[in-house]
């Protein structure tokens, strides 16, 4: 049985129940996913390459549509809605913001979202003054998108996302090519929204951040689900990670490597480490 994580009990916003998808060539890329996602969550979405885990983001804004099984979004039905209808509700940020980046401005791209799914002028303003605001990224707001760096670039494409106002935000591999500085500042930038509210989706094989950002982990296998649980359960099973294709913080597997001697299994972090080890040497005087 897959481990439930602990959740604050908000009302569920996504809902995929028994999802099915197959690719044209057979290729079986979910099978049979039941996940509720719900209001204010940070959940992390983990697997090795081909695990399932992007194909199952795509379900959650329409990019797919389920082969079997449902999906509801914001207490919805997802299949009678478009993918604009949807984009109210989960905003998607795809792994290459290259992929998204076409208007000749930063501030026109971030325009592009709320003119183009019915906000009134001013209203689309006013959002994607916001959103440049939340980002950072107000005083770039003449330049062309595709002349930013790349840790720029995603903050564009965030922002284009948040200035339609979604109550979800999905976000592939975000910290791919970031340096460490850009990743932190990144980082920061997402768990501030998640602070204020927007359930945050993550999907990632970077499992230092998801041990230092997200409080919910799902590892997918082969187009399951393996595991549900809060993020320190996730990281106590370091076997089943690792059939995943999923190496833990090296912090983590120290922590594994010397749980004989007192040290929790569980650790995420450097303090936390410390503070295990502080009390095993405590205890053995």
């Amino acid at each position: 049985m897959i481990p439930q994580p602990v959740t604050d009990g908000g009302p569920t916003i996504i809902s995929l129940g028994d999802v099915k998808f197959t690719y044209d060539g057979g290729v079986e890329a979910l099978k049979g996913v039941t996940l509720n996602i719900k209001k204010g969550e940070y959940v992390a979405v983990v697997g090795g390459n081909g695990s399932g885990k992007t194909t199952l983001a795509k379900q959650m804004n329409g990019l797919l549509r389920p082969g079997g099984g449902t999906v509801t979004i914001g207490g919805r039905p997802a299949a009678p809605q478009t993918v604009a209808e949807l984009s109210r509700v989960v905003g998607y940020v795809f792994q290459n913001p290259d992929h998204q980046l076409f208007s000749p401005s930063v501030e026109e791209e971030v325009l592009f979202g709320p003119e183009n799914i019915g906000y009134s002028g001013p209203d689309s303003r006013n959002k994607a003054e916001h959103a440049m605001a939340l980002m950072g990224i107000g005083h770039l707001r003449k330049e062309p998108p595709l002349s930013l760096n790349l840790g720029a670039r995603r903050k564009v494409t965030i922002a284009s996302v948040l200035a339609m106002s979604p109550q979800v935000l999905v976000l592939d591999e975000p910290t791919t090519g970031l340096d460490d500085q850009e990743s932190r500042d990144l980082m920061a930038g997402i768990d501030g929204l998640n602070k204020q509210g927007l359930t945050v989706i993550l999907i990632t094989h970077e499992m230092k951040i998801v041990a230092e950002h997200a409080n919910r982990v799902v590892v997918m296998a082969e187009g399951r689900i393996v595991l549900d649980s809060d993020v320190k359960g996730a990281f106590a099973d370091i076997e089943l990670l690792r059939q995943s294709k999923l190496v833990p913080p090296p912090i983590t597997l120290l922590a594994h490597r010397l749980s004989a001697y007192g040290i929790s299994r569980d650790v995420l972090s450097t303090d936390e480490f410390v503070f295990e080890a502080s009390k095993m040497i405590g205890g053995s005087r």
